[in-house]
Formats: C-alpha cells, structure tokens, sequence
C-alpha cells in the first residue's frame, strides 16, 4: 500500500483491557486497534491526519500473567474539574495515600508484533502524504517520539523500530476466534461518545482489521 508503514513493536509486559471487565483489569489476547493507533500516534500525528491499522501480526505464543497493581479507587468528578479551569483559586486534589487500592490484573507477558497501517486525511490541514510518510519514517527509525508509546498502561513502555524486511512466520497456527473486540471510540458526538465493536479473529497469527467505515464495525 502506497500510503503504509510497516513498525515492529516489542515489550515485556502489555495490558489491553477489557472493558466489560469493571473492576480488575483483564487483558485482550491481542493489542486492540485503538491502543496500536495510539503508539502510532505518539511517535507522529498531525490534525491533518489519522492512522488506519491494517494488520497485526502477533509473532510470539500469547502469554498471561497475573500481578496486582495499586491504583486509585475514585476519580476526580468533571464538576469538580471544570470549576477548577473557571476558578483558578479552587484547589483540586487526589491524595493518593486515602485512595490507594490493590487490584489483580491478568496481563500479558513478552509481546513482539509487527503492524501494518497506512495514513488517511482528515481534511483539516497538509494532504502531502509523502511529507507525512517520509516524517514518520525518519521519527521511527531514530527512536523519537512526542511521549513514550506503551501497551496499553503507562507503566508497559513499547518499544518500536521501523520495519523494512519480510514479515517473519508467526508462532501460532490455525484460525482463533477473539470474540467481540473493542475497535475505537466513536467522537462524531461528542455529546454521546460510543465504543464501537469488531469481531476479531487470528489466522496463523496474522489479525485483520477492517476499516473504521466497514460494516464489520458495530457502532
């Protein structure tokens, strides 16, 4: 594809969670679309552009791990947050020793993908796609990033490189039904934001994504 890239991704620990899950964390077998669009993202974005995954191809046997994590029991209201962007005097605070709470989570342990997307414009902005591409390329392939890209917490830092070579073969065989996977969140109201849903399926190791706009996603 003329407008692809190709990036390994690698790490020793991922968390793609669940979100039927409320309370402790449950990891996805795979890393969902959203979170890989993420990592994308972080290494290079612009307004004019948005990143299409295409395809994951999982290269090392999928492995859980369950560890406990301490994390917050609560969160800051929007009330409370807005009032604090209004008032600049208001004094907004989480103290973390009250609200600490250890939970379990079922992770995934040494991960190694090699995606495959390509840029879509946006409309909003530069639509020179090799600008882009070569911007993208050169960011990669010197390690350079707007933050540090993770799987999924920020505590499981992704590392990456640019891929050029041929796809190595996968360690899994055969087809493997995922289920229902979160794809994205749908913003086009940002009055009512909805998670939108694809069934997922792995085919010697290899995830394909539909596109956002296919009938393949449930919105």
């Amino acid at each position: 594809m003329s407008f692809g890239i190709t990036i390994r991704l690698w790490g020793e620990r991922a968390c793609f969670t669940r979100p039927e899950m409320k309370v402790e964390r449950v990891s996805y077998d795979v890393p969902t679309p959203s979170a890989l669009r993420g990592i994308l993202e972080a290494i290079y974005w612009k307004p004019s552009i948005r990143w299409q995954i295409d395809k994951v191809h999982v290269l090392k046997p999928v492995k859980f791990e369950n560890i406990r994590r301490n994390e917050l029991g609560g969160k800051l209201s929007p009330g409370n947050v807005k009032k604090a962007m209004k008032d600049s005097s208001y004094h907004l605070q989480t103290l973390i020793e009250e609200d600490r709470q250890q939970r379990a989570a079922m992770i995934l342990r040494d991960v190694e993908y090699i995606v495959e997307a390509h840029i879509e414009f946006t409309g909003k902005g530069d639509e020179n796609i090799g600008k882009h591409l070569d911007i993208f390329k050169r960011r990669s392939s010197k390690g350079q990033f707007f933050h540090q890209p993770c799987f999924g917490c920020r505590e499981f830092p992704a590392n990456f490189e640019l891929w050029e070579g041929v796809i190595p073969a996968s360690a899994l065989n055969g087809e493997q039904d995922l289920g229902f996977m979160l794809y994205d969140m749908d913003f086009s109201d940002r009055k009512s934001i909805k998670p939108m849903f694809f069934r997922a399926s792995l085919t010697d190791g290899t995830l394909i994504v539909p596109h956002l706009n296919s009938e393949e996603v449930r919105k």
